[in-house]
């Protein structure tokens, strides 16, 4: 018999394998960074430093000095400076313990003050409370329990165990060896550090080869934008740091508190833990500036130094250094924080920034990795179109209208209408075609475009309950609602008959759905600029506009719009002749939006008939406002309010 042929493997099993795939390999570089933590940690350190130093190299190799003697004076400044830091911080700490039992009565006293107002509370309550229970318990008759024998009972001899007295050499054995540890670690750092900067190049080029063997260009641009942001962020935040320790140190001398160099080297050291880290040195001064001062006042003047400072070092002068430019989000830094310090102790907490920041460089370069990305970025996740559409589906017009509003304190609304109102309307066309929503999801969108744009008007919109008298399709028309909501205020014909000469301007509707809410959006638009624009949909085209020559004389700028590319637009020359025939002097302009599936191109959605063309509605606007620039003051300026 022939052997059977093995079977295929579907898309579904070979997705299950892949994802399987993932997850092993996760887990086993987990695992890997968990129990090679002994050597990844040295080596890490040692990069993020190189980050760190490479400027003074390339400075020193400036200078006429080679790279072997720059590299090693440059590693040679960093020691003495850790040094330097470590040898002061210690000295200060040993000050600071000798000259803690002068404030032993003033500690007494505060604690005693702080559990008065705290726990002493809830212990005179608790004493009420046990007197109250007390009245209403019954006592129990007399021999009833058992009482012990005090005769029989031995008497227990305490015992106490004295060690002896350690002698210099067994005290000098355990500072050793309480220091070997830390010393061992950073004799390994800075030896790593100098081969990492010597080789520096050859690493660079090895690490090429392995990972971008297919795409040098792109391994080579993300190398060295990681390199840059990284060794900018480091730099940049060593110096801001730096300058917060000094004027710390100035501050808390000025102000009186004990051992200020203290403080504020243990300051700029612990500002390298992100958000935490500079309160916990701010905590540990007021501690000792509450057990100074017998009042409260060295305290909170030491707190108010401490978030003036960082408030102006975090808001001010880091904006400015470098603009926050390392592209993580807040909440990706705070939990690669706690799993980096989870995974590496505190090691891993100073250096979680750099390496979540690798992480975030790698997901912006490699394709595969682009989940990093979003995941770690600060850039948003959803575009403001998108954004919109999702929030518009759950029905949070509330969130819409204050988005609205902030975007229209730095930008117009015409360019808020183009980049988001309109695209979102055009995705939920574009599902309601594909069948991806369905006639309610729709009904929310339009609620959503309808309380953003009435917001934006100042009007009042309320969802009113459909009746049996209400159409689907006015049901899901937002533009034809929000002209009849405004029509109530102006009237059917949305303003006076009798205009001041060209100073109306007509918007014209080819019929689609996306069309009169195009229309009616040009509409305010028009309106917001102080020009009487009024909305007139194809099917009451015959209807809607006088024939009188008075009427004709009024009409400045007729526009045929539409919102989406679809059959509509072959109305568009038909019109654009019937409004040439009505309004011989108006300029006629073709507003033909492109979509979201198709680039701007005016060359393919011109009117032989119409006079310009104009691919979003701020060229619409733009055109109208160039056209009566150098208008008469007797021009008609319609007022909603």
């Amino acid at each position: 018999m022939p052997p059977s042929a093995p079977p295929e493997i579907g898309p579904s099993t070979r997705g299950a394998r892949e994802r399987a795939l993932g997850i092993l390999a996760a887990a086993a570089i987990l695992a890997s960074l968990y129990f090679a933590r002994d050597v990844l940690v040295p080596f890490t350190l040692a990069v993020i430093l190189s980050l760190l130093v490479a400027p003074l190299v390339r400075t020193l190799r400036r200078f006429g000095l080679g790279h072997t003697p720059s590299v090693l004076t440059a590693v040679l400044v960093l020691a003495v400076s850790f040094a330097a830091v470590a040898v002061v911080i210690g000295s200060q700490l040993v000050r600071m313990t000798e000259s803690l039992p002068q404030y032993e009565r003033t500690i007494e006293l505060k604690l005693k003050a702080l559990n008065d107002v705290t726990a002493g509370k809830f212990d005179a309550l608790a004493r009420h409370a046990a007197r109250l229970t007390n009245k209403h318990a019954v006592t129990p008759p007399p021999g009833t329990l058992e009482q012990p024998d005090a005769a029989s009972s031995p008497i227990p001899i305490p015992v106490e165990v004295h060690q002896p007295a350690p002698n210099p050499l067994q005290v000098m054995g355990q500072v050793a060896g309480s220091l070997w540890a830390p010393i061992e670690t950073a004799g390994i750092v800075l030896l790593v550090l100098i081969f990492v900067l010597l080789e520096r190049e050859a690493l660079r080029d090895r690490f090429i080869r392995i990972a971008g063997g297919t795409d040098i260009r792109l391994t080579t641009f993300a190398i060295n934008d990681a390199g840059e942001r990284l060794s900018r962020f480091f730099v940049s935040q060593f110096a801001v740091n730096f300058g917060l320790g000094v004027v710390l140190w100035m501050g808390l001398g000025i102000i009186g508190l004990p051992h200020p160099l203290l403080w504020a080297a243990l300051a700029a050291v612990l500002r390298f833990v992100p958000y935490i880290g500079v309160w916990i040195a701010a905590l540990c001064a007021v501690l000792l500036a509450a057990a100074v001062d017998p009042g409260w006042s060295l305290a909170l003047t030491t707190l108010g130094l401490f978030v003036v400072v960082e408030a102006i070092a975090g808001q001010l002068v880091e904006p400015q250094l470098y603009g926050h430019s390392t592209g993580l989000s807040p909440l990706s830094v705070v939990i690669a924080a706690i799993f980096w310090s989870w995974l590496w102790g505190p090691i891993g907490l100073i250096v979680s920034t750099p390496l979540t920041l690798c992480l975030l460089v790698a997901g912006r370069h490699i394709k595969t990795l682009s989940m990093l990305d979003v995941l770690l970025g600060d850039t948003p996740a959803l575009t403001l179109p998108e954004g919109f559409y999702q929030r518009a589906l759950s029905a949070d017009s509330a969130e819409l209208i204050a988005g609205a509003k902030a975007f229209l304190k730095r930008d117009s609304f015409a360019n808020y209408c183009d980049r988001v109102l309109l695209p979102a309307a055009h995705l939920a066309i574009i599902d309601l075609r594909t069948g991806a929503i369905g006639v309610d999801q729709l009904a929310k969108v339009r609620s959503a475009i309808v309380a953003v744009l009435a917001a934006i008007d100042g009007e009042s919109y309320r969802r009113r309950r459909r009746n049996r008298q209400d159409t689907v399709l006015a049901g899901a028309n937002a533009g034809r609602l929000l002209r009849q909501m405004r029509e109530q205020v102006s009237g059917r014909w949305q303003g006076p008959l009798k205009v001041p000469a060209r100073s109306v301007m007509v918007c014209v509707s080819l019929g689609a759905m996306a069309d009169d809410l195009t229309t009616e959006i040009l509409v305010r638009i028009l309106r917001h600029e102080k020009r009487d624009a009024r909305h007139v949909s194809f099917e009451d085209l015959p209807l809607a506009v006088a024939p009188s020559p008075e009427a004709a004389e009024g009409v400045s700028i007729v526009y045929i719009v539409s919102g989406l590319p679809g059959e509509e637009r072959k109305r568009g020359q038909a019109t654009a002749e019937e409004m040439r025939r009505r309004f011989p002097h108006a300029c006629i302009v073709a507003v033909f939006l492109p979509g979201l599936m198709r680039k701007p191109d005016t060359e393919n959605e011109t009117l032989p008939a119409a006079d310009f063309s104009a691919s979003s509605l701020s060229q619409a606007v733009q055109f109208c406002i160039d056209m009566h620039v150098h208008a008469p003051p007797s021009l008609h300026v319609v007022n909603d309010g």
